[in-house]
């Protein structure tokens, strides 16, 4: 059954495409004033554009029923392994060792004894005042 569907499918969509290829712009009509005008009557006075336009709206509307056939019978088809599935991998990959906290040099003067060194805050000025050098 789903076999059928795409082949229909796929004979709609060249369908379409023919028929919007044998479709005329707008822009074509003005061909009509220089000696073009015999081109509309071979599907009556109505000329091509009824019978065209609504054959591929019938055309485009069964495609959409097609392709969401299509899409039902895909999903109740339930899901397909992988390509990844059916490798396997023989060794482990290598991990590199993971350190906590890094160490700072020096830091084994700090108070407390935590390994991260405490940076002193920088004492604000009041205005007027002249900053303290520490040597």
């Amino acid at each position: 059954m789903q076999t059928i569907l795409v082949v229909v499918h796929l004979l709609l969509a060249l369908g379409l495409i023919g028929l919007v290829l044998m479709q005329h712009g707008k822009g074509a009509d003005a061909g009509a004033a220089f000696g073009a005008g015999a081109s509309g009557t071979v599907f009556g006075a109505s000329g091509a554009a009824n019978f065209l336009s609504r054959t591929t709206a019938v055309l485009a509307a069964l495609f959409f029923i097609t392709s969401l056939a299509l899409a039902w019978f895909a999903m109740q088809s339930g899901e397909r392994p992988g390509v990844m599935d059916s490798v396997v991998f023989d060794q482990a990959v290598p991990t590199a060792p993971v350190s906590e906290v890094p160490v700072v040099p020096g830091a084994d003067a700090v108070e407390g004894g935590s390994e991260v060194p405490v940076i002193a805050e920088p004492k604000v000025e009041a205005a007027g005042e002249e900053p303290q050098k520490s040597e």
